[in-house]
């Protein structure tokens, strides 16, 4: 697992994410990763919104990484990517075991007092069955976008695949302020 040390946004990160997002940021623990520019790319998030289950950990929040990832969606790599997970045995497996890693991690990470009111509310299932990007079906890819946010702050195969085949990990440098 790769150690993430969330940093807390500074008002002129947190005025760029909200133009990013093109909404204001709620339930931000910290920026999970910027670009070597400052720019935020992934944050981290809590798990609990206004009493709402939040299960996505990590964020994507470039719009520029946005923009690229749902060019690679609208050409169908989900499909491929759910083809090769059924091909190979190997890979599905590995796979798996990245989906309780992240749901580990986000039991690692939680507020405590989120962690309580979880409880509290009923939603502990939830969080353990939910995946990267609050996916339920762990040998489905529902999101590229969080495949890759998880990838920048950890070991995803969904976000490896991606940069060897499209070379996003060579347009980060591209994102600037």
């Amino acid at each position: 697992m790769i150690e993430v040390n969330s940093m807390q946004p500074t008002e002129q990160q947190l005025t760029l994410i909200e133009t990013q997002l093109g909404r204001k940021p709620r339930g931000i623990v910290g920026i999970a990763r910027s670009s070597e520019q400052g720019v935020p790319l992934v944050l981290q998030m809590r798990s609990l919104v206004d009493d709402q289950p939040f299960p996505t950990l990590y964020w994507l929040c470039s719009r520029d990484l946005h923009h690229w990832i749902a060019e690679i969606e609208t050409a169908g790599a989900v499909k491929r990517i759910e083809q090769r997970l059924v091909e190979d045995v190997e890979l599905r497996q590995r796979y798996l075991e990245q989906q309780q890693a992240y749901a580990d991690e986000r039991w690692r990470r939680m507020d405590p007092a989120d962690r309580a009111r979880i409880e509290v509310l009923g939603f502990t299932d939830l969080f353990n069955r939910y995946g990267i990007g609050g996916i339920a079906q762990w040998d489905k890819v529902r999101c590229l976008h969080m495949q890759y946010a998880h990838h920048l702050v950890g070991e995803n195969l969904v976000g490896q695949w991606m940069d060897r085949e499209f070379g996003l990990a060579q347009r980060l440098a591209e994102i600037r302020l």
